[in-house]
Formats: C-alpha cells, sequence, structure tokens
C-alpha cells in the first residue's frame, strides 16, 4: 500500500540535495527518486513516502556525514520553517496545548498514522514514531522528529526541553516511543 507525505516535508531534503550539484546521487537514488530533484516542489502536494525514505538516507549519508548529531540540530532548525507556515500551530504560552494543536494537524503531513500523540501533561508528552522504514532511516526521521518537537516546544515557550527515546524500534524494540519534557512558561 502506498504511503505519502507533504511537500512541506519534503521540500527539504530536495533543497539540500541541490545544494550539492557536485554530487551524483544516481549510486544511492532510483531514477524514479531522481525525477523529484529538480522540478519546483509543491509544499501542498502529496509525495511518495519511499522516495522520502531514500532523499532522507541520501542526506543522513552524504549531507550529514552520517552524525545524527546534525539530524536532530537540523530537525529542530525545520521546526521555524514548518511553523512558519501553519502558525495556527503554535500557542504562545502553551506547549502542551500547540503539542494537542499538531495531534489534530499531523494528517496534513503523513496520510498514515507516521506520529501519535498518546499522552500530553503540563511539562511533558510521550509520542509514537512509526514511519515504518528501515531502521537507518527510522532511526535518523525519529531524532529528527525529536528535534522537531523541540523546536515546537520552545517556540510555545517551553523551556529547558528534552527528549530522549524510551523505545527505539531500530533497536528491535516493538514500537518508537518519544518522551519530551520542559519547564513551563512563567504566567506574565
Amino acid at each position: 500500500m502506498a504511503r505519502w507525505v507533504r511537500g512541506i516535508l519534503f521540500v527539504d531534503y530536495v533543497r539540500m540535495l541541490r545544494a550539492h550539484p557536485d554530487r551524483s546521487w544516481e549510486a544511492t537514488l532510483t531514477p524514479d527518486d531522481l525525477k523529484w530533484i529538480e522540478p519546483a516542489v509543491d509544499v501542498s502536494a502529496w509525495y511518495p513516502m519511499e522516495t522520502f525514505e531514500r532523499l532522507g538516507l541520501a542526506v543522513l549519508n552524504t549531507v550529514a556525514a552520517g552524525d545524527l548529531n546534525r539530524v536532530r540540530a537540523w530537525g529542530q532548525g525545520s521546526a521555524a520553517h514548518v511553523l512558519s507556515t501553519m502558525d495556527e500551530l503554535v500557542v504562545p504560552g502553551d506547549p502542551r496545548e500547540s503539542l494537542m494543536r499538531f495531534q489534530v494537524f499531523r494528517r496534513t503531513f503523513f496520510d498514515f498514522e507516521a506520529l501519535v500523540v498518546r499522552h500530553v501533561w503540563d511539562g511533558s508528552a510521550e509520542l509514537e514514531v512509526a514511519y515504518g522504514m528501515g531502521a537507518a532511516a527510522e532511526e535518523a526521521a525519529a531524532i529528527q522528529t525529536l528535534g522537531f518537537f523541540v523546536g515546537l516546544i520552545e517556540t510555545a515557550g517551553g523551556k529547558g526541553v528534552r527528549g530522549f527515546f524510551s523505545e527505539k524500534s531500530w533497536d528491535d524494540a516493538a514500537r518508537t516511543v518519544l518522551n519530551l519534557a520542559w519547564e513551563m512558561p512563567k504566567l506574565a
């Protein structure tokens, strides 16, 4: 069954690959993947998840040189880009409500249950991450997702945001569980 990802996420991988015109992607990407690199990406259109996975691995292995800390930092930085297109997602001063809104908006990013906000409390949350990719791609995407949610919570006013995985599917757990914790913003 085909799975799809929204262009708002797809465009960043394409931009990173285009930023390296000196590299040949033919060894890493299929001919079907390569056809997505040249034309403009429509941020509201749907793109194949299988291509998204291979583009992500190309970015991880070539652009990030396998450094998952860079992937996390990039995910955190990408929150500003995504949130700028969906300003109603962030509730200033309320990270909890912002995460609840993400739960509503998540279908605008993937056409399957890639991310589920399982629990949200004042100061912490638990999400399940299930992109359904190979182990290396799943790990990188989950770490990028951790960075994104740190950026989301910081944008909403959370302080001292921390994130970790209590379960990792790429380490043979049945699922991936992302835990987040933060200090609540001070009320003015």
